[in-house]
């Protein structure tokens, strides 16, 4: 039977969005943080592509915190969308909300920097349009761990779900017998 309960997460409803993981905003963290961070988006980043989940990264303010990391950005799929914006919230763009609109997705992960400001306003402003919204909380980062933490505590009580890498990779695949479980697996070792 092919059920599942509505909070757990499924590959075909999923939208992948990196939030601002930039030279110089993941230069501001603190020591260990960046490279979390980064080596977290990339291993959500190689499930996504290998289970067709849409990715969308963001670039906060590009001409003063620089690029999305070339790591990342080496691994992006043509089909990825790249948005430039100002707005702190990811919903106060319109090519954004286009995006979303077109993707049909109604579980939105969010993945990327600073989780106290554009992805605590992204995730309470897609909660409000009725998104199911996901914060991974090693693949977010602020460049205070007070910061991080208030974030997180707020999100969840504002009734955000927090998950983690390997739980979003497990849901998404769903039983072990899926056909790219040893594939997606062998990411987590």
């Amino acid at each position: 039977m092919e059920s599942k309960a509505p909070l757990i997460l499924n590959a075909q409803d999923s939208l992948l969005v990196i939030v601002d993981v930039q030279q110089r905003l993941t230069a501001a963290m603190p020591t260990g943080v960046r490279e979390r961070v980064i080596k977290q988006v990339k291993v959500l980043l190689t499930a996504a592509k290998v289970l067709a989940v849409p990715v969308v990264v963001t670039e906060q303010y590009p001409k003063g915190l620089g690029p999305t990391e070339p790591e990342l950005m080496s691994m992006l799929e043509e089909s990825s969308t790249i948005i430039e914006k100002t707005s702190f919230s990811c919903m106060k763009i319109a090519e954004f909300c286009t995006k979303l609109d077109k993707s049909a997705c109604k579980q939105v992960i969010l993945t990327g920097m600073e989780s106290h400001i554009c992805i605590l306003q992204t995730a309470l402003d897609l909660q409000a349009q009725g998104y199911q919204v996901y914060v991974v909380e090693d693949a977010v980062s602020s460049r205070s761990k007070a910061n991080q933490y208030n974030s997180l505590q707020r999100l969840r009580h504002a009734g955000v779900i927090i998950t983690n890498v390997e739980s979003v990779i497990f849901e998404w695949l769903g039983d072990a017998q899926h056909p790219e479980f040893k594939t997606l697996a062998k990411l987590l070792i």
